[in-house]
């Protein structure tokens, strides 16, 4: 199987791990890579950070260390603690520059390339240190003829320096100066000698000084032989541009660049440095400040690296591609020396060498060099588990953070089931959930888990655009069937489902756990018994997602269906009647809404979702009046029931225990239900009223 470099958060350890050949999205290639480039200075950060203790990975990252106190008072110590742990566990891929030669063309890009061209290609996550990875069009350029792999391998961190000399306006004849003589601020030196300015570099370290004069700078040395010498090398005019290459949490770049340049030179921040600087330095020059953003414009944007869009040329001529693009260009060319760079070369069976060498801090360029191989079958047969007679046999397709964490976790207390398969279209999760979990198989071909006669049920925990085709094809293909709520997107996408259902007869489960919590079940109880209208409120205090999180894109189709759809359907639930008025009301803000619902017999529901509460707070909140009656679920930890003026404790649960939400619940009626021990967990009339309520 191929192999690939990953990091335990957990331990800090570097490892080689076996993972399925990726498979090959619309607008991805799937690239054989043959050399990829360790960067010393990134990743042996990532290496520091990921060996230090708790209390150092929170010092470290005080912003993390902040939203899991929040989540810890909202949520419980248990469950917070349980999920910090399950995330650090989860693998690290490590690399993001690397080269290789196109073995898969996705469909929407079979014009633009061909399998066997060589290209170099960006990206953390996507152009790992694998023998096989999946990268979006907008990370892949093509390599000039003639243009080692070796050498293309650097384009990434070529690209980052390129970028950071256009935020720097260098022009010919310019006096520049490069702080900071890593693997970026060599490619910086010998760019901005390209563009013919005059470069002096300065680092401590003299070997690296003496490395950047053969790429082109006119003085080289330490910062206290360039405060002898600037005045000289400058005219005594100062410098035309500082570029600050440094990886440092020292404030005295900055200080040194405001010393050193010329009245209203251009400071840019290409590494990463201390940011606390003297007002009166910067504004008596009247200094311009640049942070450059990595690769160039593209980067961080969702849109542009991951569904290939582009900007106007006329307003971003150079984006993160152009950039990748010149840079292998300027290499094949001959004025981008970057075989003065590599100070080590090891093929990928000693890769771990080369991290020792990271490690120690030796080293500068250490290069990958990777056998070639072919794109192995993507599902691999590992050796199988033992299987207990008449036991459920479940494969994942999908296995994302919520699998990872909540349903899985929750299987592995049940009985009755293995696990057959796992299959992703990143083959380093499902080989990372495969091994934890002693999965028979592991892969990235979802038609191949169809076929598979020991596969008895699939679990659908993929992006919510592809649930109900997948489970169209789940159910067609004779399996019983758990789709993460949303069932679909469309009204049509849920017919679909439902024509599908209705000839398979197999079970069929949607993922409302809420109808099998703890905290709540005695409540319904509690309301089977009046006979009158209930009035239900229900209150969730959601949060902020991330502007670029990918439940507000095509792929999520927004909270409303893929989150609200689970509090609508708790309404249904708890009313026990036919909805006949439906109200959704949209306020202003990212994700509030409210949804007012009618029912057949005289209930009335209320939903509030609202994203502008303090994530510290409760997230949910159930409150019931029926019959003289009042019921009050209160985030999972606590359910009352008041009535003639005695209040009773239906559900009590300590807050540093953790939330129960109906997980394992949910779970263990659908195998009971796959075995023929039970009906349906819900009934399908009820899925599908609940699916098509919010999209209808």
């Amino acid at each position: 199987m191929p192999k690939q470099i990953i990091q335990n958060l957990k331990s800090g350890k570097v490892e080689m791990v076996e993972v399925p050949t990726p498979a090959c999205g619309a607008g991805e290639v799937v690239v054989a890579t043959r050399a990829s480039l360790i960067s010393a200075g990134t990743e042996r950060m990532m290496m520091d950070f990921a060996g230090k203790s708790l209390v150092g990975k929170a010092k470290e990252r005080p912003d993390l260390a902040r939203k899991v106190l929040a989540k810890m008072n909202r949520d419980g110590v248990a469950d917070t603690l349980k999920g910090v742990f399950l995330r650090l566990d989860e693998p690290l891929p490590l690399g993001y520059s690397a080269a290789g030669e196109v073995v898969a063309v996705g469909r929407n890009l079979a014009n633009e390339f061909k399998v066997g061209d060589a290209v170099a290609m960006a990206g953390a996550g996507l152009a790992n240190h694998a023998q096989f990875n999946a990268v979006p069009r907008n990370l892949v350029v093509p390599m000039p003829k003639g243009l080692p792999y070796e050498h293309a391998c650097y384009a990434t961190l070529g690209a980052i320096a390129l970028h950071g000399v256009r935020n720097a306006d260098v022009k010919l004849g310019e006096r520049v100066l490069v702080m900071g003589l890593g693997l970026v601020g060599q490619l910086v030196t010998q760019l901005c000698a390209a563009a013919g300015a005059r470069v002096a570099a300065v680092d401590f370290n003299t070997a690296r000084c003496k490395l950047a004069g053969e790429g082109g700078a006119l003085w080289h040395g330490t910062p206290d032989a360039m405060a002898k010498h600037w005045q000289e090398f400058t005219d005594g005019r100062g410098f035309d541009a500082v570029l600050l290459c440094a990886a440092t949490d020292s404030d005295g770049p900055l200080a040194q660049a405001a010393e050193w340049a010329r009245d209203r030179a251009n400071v840019v921040l290409v590494g990463k440095v201390g940011t606390r600087f003297d007002y009166a330095s910067y504004m008596k020059k009247e200094l311009n400040v640049r942070v450059s953003r990595s690769y160039g414009p593209g980067r961080y944007d969702p849109a542009y690296e991951g569904r290939g869009h582009t900007y106007p040329e006329g307003y971003v001529p150079h984006t993160e591609r152009d950039n990748l693009a010149e840079v292998v260009r300027l290499m094949a060319a001959g004025k981008l020396r970057v075989d003065l760079l590599t100070t080590h070369t090891f093929p990928l069976e000693d890769a771990l060498k080369g991290y020792g060498l990271v490690k120690e801090g030796k080293g500068l360029g250490i290069v990958l060099a990777y056998p070639q191989a072919k794109a192995q079958p993507s599902i691999a047969v590992a050796t199988p588990t033992l299987r207990v007679k008449g036991a459920v046999g479940i494969s994942f397709l999908g296995c994302g953070g919520f699998v990872r964490s909540v349903v899985l976790p929750a299987l592995k207390g049940l009985k009755g089931w293995n696990l057959q398969q796992v299959v992703s279209k990143g083959g380093l999760s499902a080989a990372h959930v495969a091994k934890r979990y002693g999965a028979a198989a592991v892969g990235t071909d979802v038609a191949a888990l169809w076929k598979d006669k020991a596969t008895h049920a699939v679990f659908i925990g993929t992006r919510h655009n592809v649930h109900a085709a997948q489970a169209v094809d789940a159910l067609k293909a004779g399996k019983h069937v758990w789709v993460e709520k949303p069932l679909g997107l469309t009204a049509a996408e849920i017919d679909k489902v439902e024509k599908a259902h209705t000839k398979s007869g197999r079970v069929l489960m949607v993922g409302f756990n809420r109808r099998f919590s703890p905290a709540l079940v005695p409540l319904k109880a509690k309301l089977e018994g009046v006979t009158s209208p209930k009035h239900i409120l229900i209150r969730v205090n959601a949060g902020k997602l991330e502007g670029d999180n990918w439940q507000n894109g095509a792929e999520g189709g927004g909270r409303l269906l893929g989150e609200v759809v689970h509090f609508t359907d708790m309404a249904l639930w708890l009313a026990g009647s036919e909805v006949s008025a439906l109200e959704i009301a949209h306020g202003a803000g990212q994700d509030n809404y409210t949804i007012s619902l009618g029912f057949a017999d005289g209930s009335l529901a209320t939903v509030i979702y609202s994203s502008e509460g303090d994530p510290a707070a409760p997230k949910e909140r159930v409150e019931v009046m029926a019959g003289g009656a009042s019921g009050v679920m209160d985030n999972y930890q606590r359910t009352t029931w008041s009535h003639n003026g005695y209040r009773q404790t239906l559900y009590k649960k300590p807050w540093h225990k953790g939330q129960e939400k109906g997980h394992a619940q949910a779970l263990a009626a659908w195998l009971a239900a796959i075995r023929g021990e039970g009906e349906a967990p819900i009934s399908p009339a009820d899925i599908f009223a609940s699916s098509r309520l919010l999209v209808e």
